[in-house]
């Protein structure tokens, strides 16, 4: 699709947000397919947001996404979500419309699929049990795309059991909240442990999870990817584990987002991974 007459604007809110490698992956689309226009990133604090998301419009932004902390308090600002976005409560991606009506929709879950499937094409949800870490708004879309991938049960793990509890009773099965105390022995069988925690994440703590139990066949996965390796995925992987980080994750959920804005399905291609692993440290 041309768009002759106008520069084509979208970014990203967040705070912090200087980090993302979001401007990057956008910016790389842009001049793939020889179009005017850019991909900001807009440091936005958490009151600001409500102001920041009306501009949109009033800026010639085409959208916008949304990363920590905005994707579930934004829920109550824009004028509309999807069926994805409304169940798991969050919104990643934001498409502002002709009249500046503002539509949410997440696009976390495509992007983890996608990018397990990239890795391992034959991967099946429901090939056994599942072990999820964390119960924030990145777990909440890893446990959504599971289960409507068809997986049979999702052993939902947090530090505060409440907060899983509460995803189980939104969800219903397959999901099984579990204890924190409990964490080791819920990895026994399962075929995939997926961290959607910040645990393990450049300045933060690594992910306290012993993994005695964990079979060897089973991938193990991180939506992070500042670093490369976390130590959960090092651990993993000198053990004998397929690992997986979450750099896939975030490409392959930028595609829907230029359908939504600029009416291009982009590829993620080699090239354009390689050029954003090498601005970041393993």
């Amino acid at each position: 699709m041309s768009h002759p007459d106008r520069f084509l604007l979208a970014g990203v809110m967040g705070s912090p947000v200087m980090h993302s490698r979001s401007p990057m992956l956008h910016n790389y689309w842009f001049e793939q397919y020889g179009l005017a226009g850019s991909y900001v990133p807009l440091a936005i604090e958490p009151d600001g947001l409500p102001n920041a998301l009306r501009a949109l419009h009033a800026l010639n932004f085409s959208g916008c996404n949304l990363t920590i902390p905005h994707k579930q308090e934004a829920m109550a600002i824009v004028d509309d979500v999807d069926e994805t976005a409304r169940r798991i409560g969050a919104i990643s991606c934001v498409i502002v419309g002709h009249t500046g009506k503002l539509f949410g929709s997440n696009n976390d879950c495509y992007g983890f699929i996608e990018n397990v499937l990239e890795f391992a094409p034959t991967f099946r949800a429901d090939a056994g049990p599942i072990a999820v870490i964390g119960a924030g708004g990145g777990a909440r879309a890893v446990v959504w795309a599971l289960a409507q991938r068809g997986a049979k049960e999702i052993r939902l793990v947090n530090r505060t059991l409440a907060r899983a509890q509460r995803i189980e009773g939104e969800f219903g099965a397959p999901v099984v909240a579990v204890p924190w105390e409990e964490r080791a022995e819920a990895l026994a069988d399962v075929v995939m442990v997926a961290n959607a925690t910040s645990q393990g994440m450049v300045g933060m703590a690594p992910l306290d999870l012993p993994l005695d139990s964990l079979p060897k066949h089973a991938l193990v996965t991180d939506i992070i990817y500042t670093p490369l390796e976390t130590p959960l995925l090092k651990a993993a992987r000198m053990r004998g584990n397929p690992t997986l980080n979450g750099l896939g994750m975030l490409l392959h959920q930028g595609r829907p987002a230029w359908k939504a804005w600029f009416g291009i399905e982009p590829t993620v291609t080699p090239e354009l991974r390689a050029k954003i692993e090498a601005t970041i440290k393993a």
